[in-house]
């Protein structure tokens, strides 16, 4: 199966059952009419997207208070770093109605997302929320690569990557890069290679930007001495340089 093919109509009816659960006054008739049927010509995004602008007519109007009670439905954490991308993918339009409207509320977003992650990845909902607040959300993403979800570390990265795929270019790794390097500093001896790898692509991101600034980063590591995830993020950082 195509990951698009996921969202049908089954997935609608479903979700639509998980929305009322926690929002009494969700329109579930009027969600379902509007999305049965209409996404089997549609690709991955465009998906997402339909299901989003059916949410927001069908939720009430106040998104600080939809996602208070969206936050009752996210279901149990994952267990293992694994299982991001096997189990959460019901959770993805859930994602993107944050990463549509998440500014409206941005800090309780935030918030929000650190859970999410914990299910599903947050990595482009949390984009738009670093494109308008950028220093308040790198200053929160450095105590997040402190914390003992490794998930929760893994989107201190994730999220504030150059060249994340299918998303468009941030430059907030550029612009704060005082923060950025430290989230980057904080998580360059993870023990989890779930995370060392986002730390690599992140440096290999910033090679293809600024390699001047990528080696610095490597030097400024490389004078507190080494470990095997600090060299094997160096190496995954460095794959097209060689």
């Amino acid at each position: 199966m195509k990951h698009k093919d996921y969202y049908n109509d089954d997935y609608v009816l479903d979700i639509s059952r998980k929305f009322l659960s926690v929002m009494p006054e969700f329109d579930e008739s009027g969600f379902c009419n509007a999305l049965t049927g209409k996404l089997d010509d549609k690709e991955l995004f465009a998906r997402f997207d339909c299901i989003v602008d059916a949410m927001q007519k069908s939720m009430t109007g106040d998104y600080s208070k939809n996602i208070m009670a969206l936050s009752h439905m996210l279901g149990p954490e994952l267990e293992k770093p694994e299982g991001m991308f096997t189990f959460g993918w019901w959770l993805w339009p859930i994602g993107r109605y944050v990463e549509r409207y998440g500014n409206k509320d941005w800090s309780l977003s935030l918030s929000f997302l650190k859970e999410l992650t914990k299910r599903f990845t947050g990595e482009y909902a949390i984009r738009p929320l670093l494109q308008e607040h950028p220093k308040e959300v790198m200053d929160e993403l450095i105590k997040w690569t402190a914390d003992e979800n490794v998930h929760v570390r893994r989107l201190a990265s994730e999220g504030v990557r150059i060249r994340l795929p299918w998303s468009q270019k941030l430059f907030v790794a550029l612009d704060e890069f005082e923060k950025y390097v430290s989230i980057l500093t904080n998580l360059k001896d993870d023990p989890e290679k779930f995370v060392q790898k986002s730390v690599g692509n992140n440096l290999n991101d910033l090679y293809k930007e600024d390699p001047g600034k990528a080696d610095f980063i490597i030097a400024q590591w490389r004078k507190t001495g080494q470990s095997k995830a600090q060299e094997w993020i160096i190496r995954h950082g460095r794959r097209n340089q060689e």
